[in-house]
């Protein structure tokens, strides 16, 4: 048997390009509206020096029957739990915006239980202690969609199928709902090297929020701003993969010094 065919199983996880010999798995969380496949491209990229996993949040695709989550807490709480099988090796965790948000929560779970990530990828998002309201008050279906419009990274083919609209429409409002809702509180910072990546036209993460993430960690940080919106990511996908691959090869050679 493989280690390809004895890897743990897990609603919650999606292996796009399995790499069972990496030396380090990458836990790639999506933004809200997100889903699995969109790391896919990623991982066959990061493959075979990583092992790329990334996440499905319950309530969407094919686990649409499920409960949707609206709490952050609920959702680390969750991953956490999942990724206990998957920690015979090192852990990195990268996070796009709303996911930005809640692996900054998995990786404070994973440090208080005594195994820290490798590292922490933020991208899309400014740090927890600026954390700020995107509405006043609860937005309408309108006002959702437009702002998913204004920020991209969806077809906008999607938003001309009003059946298509129904669909992710509950799953939009839940994924705002989490951030909406998310109170930084106070504690421990981490220990592991934290590295932010954003796009320079991003309207979501204004100036010096993006810099803030180095309150929150006692290790390395590093910054990088590249062309680009909110989804800068999609058309900066192998640069992104550039800094990833290099931050883990060394701080994985680091470790077997």
């Amino acid at each position: 048997m493989t280690a390809a065919d004895s890897s743990p199983s897990s609603a919650w996880i999606r292996r796009y390009s399995p790499a069972p010999d990496a030396p380090v798995r990458l836990v790639c969380l999506p933004h809200a509206g997100g889903s699995a496949p969109f790391y896919a491209g990623l991982a066959k990229e990061l493959g075979p020096g990583i092992d790329t996993l990334a996440v499905q949040y319950p309530g969407r695709m094919d686990r649409r029957h499920e409960r949707l989550l609206t709490r952050v807490d609920d959702l680390a709480a969750g991953l956490v739990a999942e990724l206990a099988p998957w920690s015979d090796r090192g852990l990195a965790v990268f996070g796009h915006s709303l996911g930005a948000v809640l692996g900054f929560e998995v990786a404070r779970r994973l440090e208080a239980m005594g195994r820290p990530p490798v590292a922490l990828f933020v991208s899309g998002r400014g740090a927890p202690s600026r954390h700020r309201r995107e509405f006043d008050g609860r937005p309408d279906d309108r006002t959702l969609i437009e702002q998913m419009r204004r920020l991209g990274g969806t077809d906008p083919r999607v938003f001309d199928n009003e059946e298509l609209v129904q669909l992710a429409l509950p799953v939009i409002r839940a994924d705002y709902e989490v951030v909406e809702s998310y109170r930084y509180r106070p504690g421990p910072p981490l220990s592991c090297p934290v590295i932010a990546l954003n796009g320079e036209d991003d309207p979501k993460v204004p100036a010096g929020d993006a810099d803030a993430w180095a309150e929150h960690t006692t290790g390395a940080f590093e910054t990088f701003t590249m062309p680009g919106g909110h989804f800068y990511l999609m058309d900066r996908q192998t640069e992104v993969t550039g800094i990833i691959a290099d931050r883990l090869a060394r701080l994985t050679e680091a470790e077997r010094v």
